[in-house]
């Protein structure tokens, strides 16, 4: 079962977009007993495909044999974990943030650091739209948090590879490994 004091792993799996094909991916992770924390699911530059980017807290090897299972399933074009690649790597997060009046000004100059984007303002609160890696969306909740967080929702992770050529390298040293394994 995994702890809290294993390394988060962002894994990044390309499939055909198909009925039932999360929920056996899913299903290898549960399985195992291990905990996804985040998990994104959207379409990709091809239609008939998409890309599942999930956060899991395991060890690289144990995630490594998850996707040499999950790479066996029919629907499954590729998969990666991202963790120790040079990838961009984004959430979202959507915060309501009490903002009394006395306050607004401190509260809008702290979140204009962040980049953060007023989404909406009433006289109680605002929402705020922040993106960026965990890191920058960590500190800007550190920072919102003594205002008072109403309400708050967090995409998950998203990661792509900054350089194609060396992800498609990455991939024939995968192939060849495993060929040679076999």
């Amino acid at each position: 079962m995994a702890n809290n004091s294993q390394s988060t792993r962002t894994l990044s799996i390309l499939v055909e977009n198909r009925f039932g094909v999360l929920s056996r991916i899913a299903g290898l992770f549960s399985a195992r007993g291990y905990n996804i924390e985040s998990l994104t699911v959207a379409g990709s530059s091809d239609p008939s495909l998409s890309r599942i980017t999930m956060v899991v807290r395991c060890e690289p090897l144990l995630a490594q044999q998850i996707l040499r299972q999950v790479e066996k399933l029919p629907d499954t074009v590729e998969a990666f974990d991202w963790s120790d690649e040079n990838c961009v790597e984004r959430e979202l997060i959507l915060v309501r943030v009490h903002a009394p009046e006395a306050k607004r000004t401190t509260l809008l100059t702290e979140a204009e650091i962040f980049r953060a984007r007023v989404v909406t303002a009433t006289p109680e609160n605002y929402v705020f739209e922040v993106t960026g890696d965990s890191g920058k969306v960590e500190a800007f909740l550190d920072v919102v948090r003594p205002y008072g967080i109403d309400e708050m929702v967090r995409t998950g992770k998203v990661a792509l590879h900054r350089n194609l050529a060396a992800r498609e390298s990455h991939g024939d040293e995968k192939a060849q490994t495993a060929a040679e394994h076999n």
